[in-house]
């Protein structure tokens, strides 16, 4: 099943870059992609970690709320950048995550680097080291309303 639904992102991405619907192209572009799953197979890398399928519906729940938490931190961020003051206060904090899979993890971490203000720095088991620019953006982190969103995201499955 996973390779089946690799395949066909791998096809419809080459489609889509290529631009080109001729039956030649087309028969090149299967070819390729039927080449590129042997390959992968043969690696190993076709397995859930390497494409995680699973994940498809939860994040259709999940991908909206992150583009509008980064789209909110990016607004506060501007308005810090601009305010004469510049009332930062930069936070180093310790984030614990309540994920049950490395995937998980590495979700929760990348999702809190992308939301401007906060970078994730190192990720030990399942405790996270964020730096945050200011001390209210560390502490609406500490609510865990993000880690819950991801555990529930990686639930879905």
């Amino acid at each position: 099943m996973r390779t089946l639904s690799l395949g066909c992102a791998l096809f419809a991405f080459w489609l889509l870059l290529s631009g080109h619907y001729t039956g030649l192209l087309i028969t090149f572009g299967v070819l390729s992609c039927v080449g590129i799953l042997a390959l992968a197979h043969r690696m190993g890398v076709v397995d859930e970690e390497g494409h995680p399928i699973h994940l498809a519906l939860g994040g259709l729940l999940y991908w909206p709320w992150l583009f509008l938490e980064i789209a909110k931190s990016a607004w506060g961020v501007t308005r810090l950048i601009l305010d004469p003051r510049l009332p930062i206060s930069p936070t180093m904090i310790k984030v614990k995550s309540t994920q049950k899979t490395r995937i998980g993890v590495n979700i929760f971490a990348n999702s809190i680097t992308l939301t401007p203000g906060t970078i994730s720095v190192e990720v030990e088991g399942n405790a996270i080291t964020v730096h945050a620019i200011t001390a209210g953006g560390a502490a609406e982190l500490k609510e865990g309303d993000m880690d819950r969103r991801v555990t529930a995201f990686e639930g879905a499955s």
